[in-house]
């Protein structure tokens, strides 16, 4: 019998996307503060956060395997978060445009022995040349308030993206899944699952 499956997350896209992979899981928010550390590079605030959550739930369910992930975007070396308001969302889309932001997209797997596999997947979008109309459009539209970039690429988003770059087009999204899958196999859940 294959460990209980725990997604360290309580992310609608990130349970969405790891349900692809038809593998039973369950979810558990992992109560870990998001926050970077002072100096911190945004890969190693992503790789830290993602084993921390996936540390936080082991410790309440020892025994499972838990799946941790973070993301931090960065657009001109600043922070592109969650914007939460529609001004917020605004500024974030009008700042990207013609540029290129890179998204920071860590997983960590923690199976039953303790064992800590952590890897990020960067990618890097490029925004096209789109109009101050067009992004009022856009956000009428999806209202992606809870989305780091404010670009939705699996929705209308990607109406106003060039081209991506990335090794895993999920990981954008939220959840590198080439990359978990092999973490999971290495983990002992195999996949597609038998």
């Amino acid at each position: 019998m294959p460990p209980d499956l725990l997604l360290a997350s309580t992310s609608q896209y990130r349970r969405a996307l790891l349900e692809r992979l038809r593998v039973p899981f369950g979810a558990v928010a992992p109560g870990v503060d998001e926050v970077a550390q002072p100096g911190e590079a945004p890969e190693a605030t992503a790789l830290r956060l993602a084993e921390a959550k996936a540390r936080a739930v082991a410790s309440v369910r020892p025994g499972a395997v838990v799946i941790g992930s973070d993301q931090v975007a960065m657009l001109d070396g600043k922070v592109l978060s969650k914007p939460g308001t529609h001004a917020a969302a605004l500024a974030q889309l009008l700042a990207s445009r013609r540029r290129a932001a890179v998204f920071h997209t860590a997983v960590c797997v923690l199976d039953s022995a303790g064992i800590v596999q952590v890897l990020n997947v960067p990618t890097t979008v490029y925004y096209r040349d789109y109009s101050d109309a067009q992004a009022e459009r856009y956000l009428e539209i999806e209202q992606p308030y809870d989305c780091a970039g404010s670009a939705k690429i699996e929705g209308l988003g990607i109406a106003l993206v060039e081209r991506v770059e990335s090794t895993d087009p999920t990981a954008l999204i939220g959840l590198p899944l080439i990359a978990l899958v092999g973490m999971l196999q290495r983990a002992g859940i195999a996949v597609p699952p038998a």
